[in-house]
Order: C-alpha cells, then structure tokens, then sequence
C-alpha cells in the first residue's frame, strides 16, 4: 500500500478537515487497518511525534521525495531525525510532483534538502538510499538492491567521468566515495555506461 502523508501543512489542515475524529493525519489510515509494515508513506515532512512512534512501531515505511518537495515548495524531510527515529526510509522521484526521473537527481536533492537542516550526508548513505535502502521498504531486502549473492542481478553501471567536469573533480578524488560524489551531484544520463536486468544487458 503506497500513499500520501504530511506532505504540505494545507494538507495537514485539509485532511483535519475532512477526517476531525483522527487524532493526526498518519490515524486517518491506522483506522482502517493501513498501518503496518508493509505500507509506504510518500513525503512525511510534517510529522507529529505521535505519527513518528506509530511508524516505528509498526514497521511502515516512509519514502522521501525530494525533487517533488523542493519544487512544490513542500518543506525540508527530516531524514536524520526520521532515521534516528528507526522508520525505514527509501529516496524516490515522485513523477507527479517531481522534476526528475533521474535517481542521481533525486540523491542530489536528498543531499541538498539534508544540507538546509544541517545534516551532511555522506555518498554511501545516498547510495544507500537509491538501493538497498528503497528495496527494505518495499520489503525487497535481500532480493534488489544490493550485490550480496541471491540477490537479483539488475545493474545500473555508472561512468564515474562522464562529463569533463566530472572527470576533473573525480580525478582529484582520494577515495571511492569522493569519486563518486561529482556524479551524485552533476551526473545526468550520460552517466550510465550500461543496464543490467536480471543479468542481461538491456543497454
């Protein structure tokens, strides 16, 4: 189950509106048995304390879509809060809201939405995120995802010098990560050298 949640405080307001027996937006599903692990909550920016508990509780998970948050004006998504919190998190585009399908767009943004709240976020927790992080909370953990042994081969490989730019700053680099990090944050599609699904390349 993959829904809204506190994406927009007018939101907030509306579904008080419609719904004023809820204790809080996150009621308005846990009333109808939605609540539970399982269920994916795109946005959550402005979460209650109550809301926060119930989805660590429960096992839910909350989706962060910062491209669709930064261009609607929507608000800053509290990851490292959320995270401390035990909430699973996964990175998503949001193709309704959003201004990218791209996932190394959608990182960049995560990163840049973490600087406004102070939190520097480190390449691998964002590579993190786009992966292993997103499969967990469709509770594809173990199947997509990650490279372990058993886990489905659908690849996307990166071309770490893309772009002139790019290959200068990555050049520099004194580490995988800080590699990385120039196609994290100016990479486009001419990054990708090559698609793998399910062990076959595709392109």
């Amino acid at each position: 189950m993959q829904t809204h949640l506190s994406e927009q405080t007018d939101e907030v307001e509306w579904v008080r509106m419609l719904h004023p027996e809820a204790r809080d937006y996150l009621d308005t599903y846990e009333r109808h048995g939605l609540l539970r692990e399982g269920a994916l909550f795109g946005h959550a920016i402005h979460l209650t304390a109550r809301e926060r508990d119930r989805l660590a509780e429960t096992g839910a998970a909350v989706v962060h879509c910062p491209t669709s948050n930064s261009f609607i004006g929507s608000g800053l998504f509290d990851l490292a809060g959320i995270k401390g919190r035990g909430i699973t998190v996964g990175l998503a585009t949001d193709t309704g809201g959003g201004s990218s399908f791209s996932m190394l767009r959608t990182m960049a943004a995560a990163y840049e939405i973490a600087q406004l709240r102070g939190h520097a976020i480190h390449p691998a927790q964002l590579l993190w995120l786009a992966t292993e992080g997103s499969a967990r909370a469709m509770r594809l953990g173990g199947v997509i995802g990650h490279l372990g042994p058993g886990a489905e081969a659908d690849l996307v490989i990166l071309d770490l010098a893309s772009t002139p730019a790019i290959a200068q700053r990555a050049a520099r680099a004194g580490n995988l990560w800080e590699a990385l990090f120039p196609t994290i944050m100016m990479g486009d599609d001419r990054a990708v050298r090559s698609v793998w699904i399910a062990g076959r390349r595709h392109f």
